[in-house]
């Protein structure tokens, strides 16, 4: 069977025989030689105004980038030609943004995991035109987490995060300054992107993989190929995030060392937990732990498994230990107090179906149907069936703890607070979700698949958050022509 599906008669067969995913052999195992020091996105410092709010400015642009030597890429970036910079508050900061739009075209910045107000989510109904600002605000009001930011234009998505614009929101609060935090040193992020390069190093932007998108042979770790990090402390906080528009990757080392796991999406766990492996579907984040010994490497790699085209295997990055490092306190034994998220005995159930045409519940995406009103700050079971291709889902303003998949407790790595879960063909999950608390019935929240593909083919669903007891009152119809911008 061939690895890409570019034909209708190809596409049939494929269906008929009932595959959960693509296989795609591509591989660099082997073939990288880790020579070039991995780039650390800088930490972009505010400035404070008179009333304490932390004020950051963000410009969308584009430019070039050599990846490879002599090769000069065209892409897109935040304050840089590539990638943008991280972003690092405290819970209870008051922040502002200064989003400026330097492209030729409109996009939005989206704060994925974010608790905020819908009118400063970013969603396809903020968004910025060319040569516009948009001046979103709000209270960091959640956990201690790794979030991140991206645009969110309905319909290119997908090509908008490819071409480079992607950055990590770092939450912190007084557990998490327990942990390795020292950003850059023992606190290091890791964006882990494929990429499909012409000849002439510029980007692929066509979808070489139906129906999932298009997937790369190369990987980026920080828009850096062929990276390796040397590390100068005995343990290493690694924030994981999969900025990949379809592939996934399942995390481990090249010498199957054990690490620990300390937060998922959406927060801290409450102990750190002793893995090997962990998989992460495009959009989720995983807080892990690593013990060096001086003088050792080893290799962050993705390894091939179980669960088709969510499961490429790739080397990602050399770790290589100083010859003297420095002694990192022990982790604390518990990480959080952050209670779990628990539902009411007669909490609302709502049932969504995910299918093969990029629809869900039978429906593609409208950007003038609402479908689903919620009070604010409820708790409700969310039940996601998937009939279709691999998908994963991702919930605006929300976290979640996942109660179990087909009837079964899910696996070990993802038993903490998320907000995006991958759920293959064939599978049942059910979630215990914590929804927001900024009612507003005239700006909607999203709900999709976060393989980029999918969702800009329409597989993505629209909610309002109400005052309770307000639920019937809400219109399920935006007016159209209103309501398409946030400036």
């Amino acid at each position: 069977m061939k690895r890409y599906f570019r034909s209708i008669p190809c596409l049939l067969l494929f269906l008929a025989l009932g595959l959960a995913g693509c296989w795609d052999d591509t591989t660099n195992v082997g073939t990288l030689q880790f020579k070039n020091p991995v780039n650390i996105p800088p930490l972009l410092e505010p400035t404070i105004d008179n009333a304490g709010t932390k004020r950051f400015t963000l410009t969308m642009q584009s430019g070039t980038t050599e990846f490879f030597k002599g090769k000069d890429t065209p892409t897109w970036g935040i304050n840089g030609s590539y990638l943008g910079p991280t972003i690092r508050v405290s819970r209870g900061d008051q922040v502002s943004f200064e989003v400026n739009n330097n492209l030729k075209e409109t996009s939005t910045l989206h704060w994925h995991g974010m608790r905020l107000p819908a009118e400063m989510d970013g969603g396809p109904h903020q968004m910025i035109e060319a040569g516009e600002t948009w001046k979103p605000h709000w209270t960091i009001d959640q956990p201690a987490a790794t979030t991140w930011y991206h645009p969110h234009l309905h319909e290119k998505t997908a090509l908008h995060v490819y071409r480079g614009i992607a950055g990590l929101f770092l939450i912190e609060d007084e557990e998490s300054t327990k942990l390795p935090s020292d950003y850059g040193v023992d606190d290091i992020p890791i964006i882990i992107q494929d990429k499909l390069f012409q000849g002439n190093g510029s980007l692929s932007e066509k979808v070489n993989l139906e129906p999932f998108g298009l997937l790369g042979n190369q990987i980026l770790i920080n828009g850096t190929h062929d990276p390796y990090l040397k590390v100068t402390s005995s343990q290493i906080r690694f924030r994981l995030l999969n900025g990949s528009n379809a592939r996934g990757y399942t995390i481990g080392f090249s010498d199957n060392r054990t690490f620990r796991l300390i937060g998922n999406d959406a927060g801290l766990l409450p102990e750190p937990v002793s893995i090997e492996r962990l998989l992460l579907s495009p959009g989720e984040r995983a807080e892990i732990v690593i013990e060096f010994k001086p003088g050792e490497e080893t290799i962050l790699r993705s390894f091939k498994g179980g669960d088709g085209i969510l499961n490429g295997e790739f080397e990602l990055i050399k770790i290589i230990a100083d010859q003297q490092l420095a002694n990192s306190p022990p982790l604390p034994k518990q990480i959080t107090k952050e209670p779990p998220i628990e539902v009411p005995g007669q909490a609302t159930e709502r049932k969504f179906r995910l299918t093969t045409e990029s629809k869900i519940n039978g429906k593609k995406m409208d950007m003038y149907r609402i479908d689903q009103v919620i009070p604010a700050g409820s708790r409700e079971i969310w039940v996601i069936t998937n009939n279709g291709w691999d998908h994963n889902f991702h919930i605006h303003d929300a976290a979640f703890t996942i109660l179990d998949k087909n009837g079964k407790a899910p696996p070990v790595y993802e038993r903490g607070r998320k907000d995006t879960v991958f759920i293959p063909k064939g599978t049942t999950v059910r979630l215990a979700v914590d929804f927001g608390s900024y009612p507003d019935p005239d700006t909607p929240y999203m709900y999709h698949c976060h393989l980029l593909y999918h969702e800009d083919s329409g597989m993505m669903g629209q909610f309002v958050i109400v005052e309770p007891g307000t639920e019937s009152q809400v219109s399920r119809q935006l007016p159209e022509g209103e309501n398409d911008h946030g400036h």
